[in-house]
């Protein structure tokens, strides 16, 4: 089975938003390559540390928060 790895990410972002603590910081218990694909594509600071959540980037803190609206909200 092939993986549409854009959508995934994309998916990933938006369920990132459910950990977001401290205004930009998130848990990070999500697929690997997901996180470094996010990391490349400017939305996450460096995953790589020992630290159990990673910084969002502001343009990654404000697609994060669009993708989960649009995703998981119920329209009125």
């Amino acid at each position: 089975m092939e993986f549409d790895e854009d959508k995934i990410d994309e998916m990933v972002l938006a369920l990132l938003w459910l950990g977001l603590h401290e205004k930009c910081r998130v848990w990070k218990a999500h697929d690997w390559d997901a996180m470094d694909r996010l990391h490349a594509k400017g939305y996450i600071h460096d995953p790589k540390s020992m630290a159990k959540s990673v910084v969002l980037t502001e343009e990654g803190e404000l697609l994060s928060r669009q993708l989960f609206e649009r995703h998981f909200t119920r329209k009125p």
